[in-house]
């Protein structure tokens, strides 16, 4: 049987490790792109110009050589063509070997420990580059000529005035590497091969639930108070890379807290009300969430264009609760409904609209009574109460 090795090379000749070297010593044949080939030459190897798994595996069953090694920059581990290619290979009998990674190499360039960093990659990948600086002291990111528009979310969301440092070519004779604020990024052009590490000293980690109602931008449009919202919440039992609807989505309250909870995910806020648009999108600015949508429109027609949820909230159908609740569940046999009303019929309207798809329905009533203080006294003054229903599928 073939020898495959699959070989990450680090940032490149100087970075190899003894290990892939003596690999690439002894192998017959080289497969990778121009550049990489061009980094091993001195080897003086076969090889062939190849990185997308189709023609690899076109060369590797055609190939009368045993001992192949297959390169990737920088570490097989971290964002690499690696992980296709390895599940594509199960015929073959493969050995992995790690590289240095960009990530190793450029925090330890700015003498910068990486324990507590963040890793994405913003090439040619959605990621939620704010929501990982607001939760990180450290974010490293893997860019794709798209700097500027990285700075102008950073800025528009408040993070202007942090440090970046950015590495280009790393490893290689031009290899740069300095130290900018965000908001000064435009004032160099860049290459495809940079990475950024953006510092936020006073980074926040938290989850949060149940935010005080006077943190929000406000209006004249309706919002989810804050301990009806943590009831919500733990309805919903949102994860990292869930997404999430909210539908009549008002100030944004609840989308905020969705924005949190689905750092990892997406948001697609909706209402029919361009007031309430303009408020959400002020409050997403305000609390640094980059992972929220949003769209004036009535639901169910508005959602169509999106992809279909995992959880959704509905705090206000227009009329359409049937239309909404049959669209969703249609895509999604295991969506999670939360959906609050504040009068019996619209409540009744809710759980029948769950039962008539066979979902297990469940109803709270929340109320709320809040103190005020009168003189040395105390008394409580009541909200409207909400009902809560809630319902998940459970497939086909």
């Amino acid at each position: 049987m073939k020898q495959i090795n699959i070989i990450g090379i680090g940032m490149g000749n100087k970075t190899l490790t003894q290990e892939a070297l003596n690999l690439l010593k002894d192998t017959d044949l080289l497969i990778g792109s121009k550049r990489l080939l061009e980094e091993l030459s001195y080897l003086n190897k076969p090889s062939y110009n190849a990185y997308l798994s189709n023609d690899i595996l076109s060369i590797l069953n055609q190939t009368d050589k045993n001992n192949i090694s297959i390169l990737f920059s920088g570490d097989v581990g971290f964002y690499s063509g690696a992980e296709k290619l390895v599940k594509e290979l199960v015929d073959y009998d493969i050995n992995i070997v790690s590289g240095i990674s960009s990530v190793s190499y450029f925090f330890a360039k700015c003498k910068i420990p990486w324990k507590d960093s963040n890793l994405i990659s913003c090439h040619g990948i959605d990621t939620n580059i704010v929501s990982s600086v607001r939760r990180n002291k450290y974010t490293f990111a893997l860019t794709g000529n798209n700097i500027l528009d990285l700075q102008n979310q950073l800025i528009k969301f408040g993070f202007g005035d942090l440090n970046v440092w950015v590495g280009e070519n790393l490893g290689s004779d031009n290899e740069l590497i300095h130290n900018c604020k965000v908001v000064d990024l435009n004032k160099k052009s860049y290459g495809s091969l940079t990475v950024l590490i953006i510092e936020n000293p006073n980074f926040d980690s938290r989850i949060r639930i149940g935010i005080p109602d006077d943190e929000f931008i406000r209006g004249k449009v309706p919002m989810t108070k804050s301990e009806v919202r943590a009831v919500c919440m733990s309805k919903l039992a949102i994860s990292p890379k869930d997404i999430v609807y909210d539908i009549g989505c008002g100030t944004g309250s609840v989308t905020i807290e969705m924005g949190f909870s689905a750092y990892d995910g997406k948001v697609y806020a909706f209402d029919k009300n361009e007031e309430a648009i303009k408020l959400l999108n002020k409050n997403c600015e305000k609390f640094h969430v980059d992972n929220i949508e949003s769209h004036c429109g009535l639901a169910p027609e508005c959602l169509k264009d999106y992809p279909i949820p995992d959880v959704v909230f509905i705090g206000g159908s227009s009329g359409n609760m049937d239309e909404i609740v049959n669209y969703l569940y249609e895509h999604n046999k295991n969506i999670r409904f939360v959906i609050t009303a504040v009068t019996m019929e619209n409540a009744m309207a809710a759980l029948k609209s769950l039962k008539n798809l066979g979902i297990n329905e469940d109803i709270v009533q929340v109320s709320i009574s809040k103190g005020k203080k009168i003189s040395d006294l105390h008394m409580l003054i009541a909200q409207n109460p909400i009902f809560v229903i809630s319902g998940c599928g459970v497939g086909e």
